[in-house]
C-alpha cells in the first residue's frame, strides 16, 4: 500500500480506474463514450486525457493493455489487482475539498454593474437558456430511466449516473434556472420601474 502513495494519480486516473472497474475492459473510445453519457454531465475535463491516461496507468501497472494485431489496432485496457487496490484506497479517503464553483457567467455578473443593464440582461438570458436546455436533457434522462426495465442496452455507468448522480444534476440545473430567471426578472424590473 505504501508504494501507491508515491504514484501520482489524478482525478482523471480515478475516473479511468472506476470506469474500467465498473464497465470491464474498454478502449479509450469506449471510455470517452461512457464519460459522455454519464460523468461528463458533471465533471469537465479534456477528453484527450482518455486517450493518454490509460497508457500511463498501464505503465504504472494499474491497467493491462492488449492491442489488436490487425484492423484498427485498437487498444483494450483492463484494470489490474493493483488498479483495484488504488481505487479502493482512493474511495476509502472521502474528499475533503469544498465544491469548486468556477462559473464564468457568475464572474461576469459580479462585474456587470460596470456595463449597461442590457449587458447584464444578455448574460442572464443566455445563462437561463443554457440551463433550461441542460435541465430538459436531465429530465429526459430521468424519463428514460423511468421507462427502462432491467437496464437492457444500458451500461452500468449509465445506470449509476441515472440512479445516483442524476438527482444532483437535476437539482443543480433547477437552482440555476431559478437563479438566472430571477436575475433576468430583476434587471427587467429595474429598467422599467413601476409607475
Amino acid at each position: 500500500m505504501l508504494w501507491m502513495m508515491s504514484i501520482d494519480l489524478t482525478p482523471t486516473s480515478y475516473l479511468v480506474l472506476g470506469l474500467l472497474a465498473r464497465e470491464g475492459p474498454s478502449t479509450p473510445y469506449e471510455l470517452k463514450r461512457h464519460v459522455a453519457t454519464t460523468i461528463g454531465h458533471f465533471w469537465s475535463f479534456p477528453h484527450a486525457l482518455l486517450y493518454k491516461e490509460p497508457a500511463r496507468l498501464a505503465h504504472l501497472g494499474l491497467l493491462t493493455e492488449e492491442r489488436e494485431e490487425a484492423g484498427r489496432r485498437r487498444r483494450l485496457f483492463t484494470i489490474t489487482g493493483s488498479g483495484h487496490q488504488a481505487l479502493r484506497a482512493w474511495l476509502s479517503q472521502p474528499a475533503r475539498h469544498p465544491t469548486e464553483l468556477r462559473d464564468l457567467a457568475l464572474l461576469q455578473l459580479f462585474f456587470a454593474d460596470l456595463e449597461s443593464t442590457a449587458a447584464t440582461l444578455a448574460i442572464a438570458e443566455e445563462q437561463l437558456a443554457l440551463h433550461q436546455v441542460q435541465l430538459a436533457g436531465y429530465e429526459a434522462d430521468q424519463r428514460m430511466e423511468d421507462r427502462l426495465e432491467g437496464g437492457r442496452g444500458v451500461t452500468r455507468s449509465m445506470e449509476h449516473w441515472r440512479g445516483v448522480t442524476l438527482r444532483m444534476g437535476l437539482l443543480y440545473e433547477q437552482a440555476a434556472v431559478q437563479f438566472w430567471g430571477e436575475v433576468a426578472a430583476s434587471v427587467r424590473a429595474s429598467d422599467h420601474p413601476a409607475q
